[in-house]
């Protein structure tokens, strides 16, 4: 936390972590290697004295890296400069060799222009440095050397220092946009995973609303066959029923029995490429978790049931979902943590459903930031869909806690 005092706000000790931190999540890179340049670039002059218009471009090229990552653009000066330097010298410093590098790898690094464009400038540099050493070799003469004839300038070596410039100048933006296009490699990769996972995710939300529908559907079709059946028989049953009853019962048979072609059609659209069998497996309840604890423990699993409360019959939407909670729940639970013991427990209270289910293994890891597995995103819908709500994490003493609210 930052120290402040009322008066003067943050205080000496605030400031200079704050600071730290800003430079910690941004390190001041160009501002060191730029300095440390510039102190190379003063000794160099200072051992080998070159003109005023020399002094200036070592200077300029290594003071400009000082501002490269805010202004990549500052890239082109640091070039120019360094190639200034040399044209008027005719000896390229060691401050204006490594500012030449980075200059040209920043260039290619923030694309501040195509990379051909780039390197055909910084060649078209050379070649007039490469121009002017030897213009001045024709006139003045160099120690050592013959004397240049006309005819000797069109020789290919004395362009050599053409070629060596735009190699290194070559060289230093094709690494500098071979690390930018790596880069925007590994953000489209992140990003492609990022919407590749949403899209699971929203697959596996569609999913398991379809079993939810699914399921209620089950529960709706038996309630109104029940109501064609009663209102049908009533008209055979109740002798002394009068005439319009009689004809009101019908009716309410005949629009329950469209009711159920409407539901048998809505169920095709549902159920498409379900296997049959498991269609008309009945709903189960919660009267049905000892069965369920039974199958886990007999795949190796530990668990035990602890119901809190008074038994009370619910409605078969809120049943079903807190079984099929519970159930996924141990499924996770011998997926992620197998060995653990696992506790279940269902709380009746006036007006609310609490079901927690507990683990006593390692918990969730770094590497599954949403938990454990797609089977969360189902329990949270069939929660939401009776206007409860569904919490996931670590628990309090350790391991893997599923919780679910169900008011009803």
């Amino acid at each position: 936390m930052t120290s402040t005092t009322p008066e003067t706000g943050p205080t000496l000790t605030g400031r200079v972590r704050r600071r730290v931190r800003r430079w910690t999540a941004a390190p001041p890179y160009p501002w060191l290697t730029g300095g440390a340049l510039t102190v190379l670039a003063v000794v160099e002059l200072a051992v080998v004295p070159g003109s005023v218009v020399t002094a200036l471009g070592v200077l300029a090229c290594t003071l400009s890296l000082m501002w490269r990552r805010a202004h990549p653009a500052v890239g082109f000066l640091t070039v120019g400069a360094a190639l200034l330097s040399f044209g008027t010298d005719g000896n390229m410093a060691y401050a204006t060799i490594a500012g030449t590098l980075m200059g040209s790898y920043t260039l290619g690094r923030h694309r501040v222009q195509h990379p051909a464009l780039v390197v055909v400038c910084g060649a078209l540099a050379s070649l007039t440095v490469n121009l002017v050493h030897i213009d001045r070799w024709a006139r003045d003469g160099s120690p050592g050397l013959p004397v240049l004839q006309g005819s000797d300038r069109f020789s290919l070596g004395l362009y050599a220092e053409t070629l060596v410039l735009t190699v290194m100048i070559l060289g230093a933006v094709s690494m500098g946009d071979a690390i930018r296009a790596r880069e925007e490699t590994r953000h489209e990769r992140a990003a492609a995973q990022s919407r590749l996972l949403t899209m699971e995710r929203r697959q596996a939300a569609e999913a398991e609303r379809a079993t939810i529908a699914r399921e209620l559907h089950d529960m709706i079709a038996h309630s109104v066959s029940m109501i064609a059946v009663q209102a049908e028989s009533a008209t055979y049953t109740t002798a002394e029923l009068p005439g319009p009853a009689r004809d009101a019962f019908q009716q309410i048979a005949g629009t329950a029995r469209s009711s159920m072609a409407e539901l048998r059609r809505l169920l095709g659209v549902l159920r498409a490429g379900t296997e049959t069998a498991a269609l008309r497996t009945p709903q189960p309840s919660l009267a049905g978790l000892e069965e369920l604890l039974d199958q886990h423990r007999a795949v190796g699993g530990s668990a035990d049931l602890r119901v809190l409360g008074e038994r009370t019959v619910l409605p078969a939407s809120w049943e079903l979902s807190a079984y099929r909670i519970v159930q996924e729940a141990l499924t996770n639970a011998r997926r992620h943590a197998p060995g653990a013991h696992t506790v279940v427990e269902v709380d009746y209270r006036p007006g609310l459903l609490s079901v927690r289910v507990c683990d006593d293994g390692p918990g969730p890891s770094g590497t599954e930031p949403d938990g454990r597995s797609h089977g969360l995103v189902g329990m949270g819908e069939r929660a939401a869909l009776l206007g409860g709500r569904l919490t996931a994490g670590r628990g309090p003493a350790g391991g893997f806690l599923v919780e679910a609210e169900l008011p009803w």
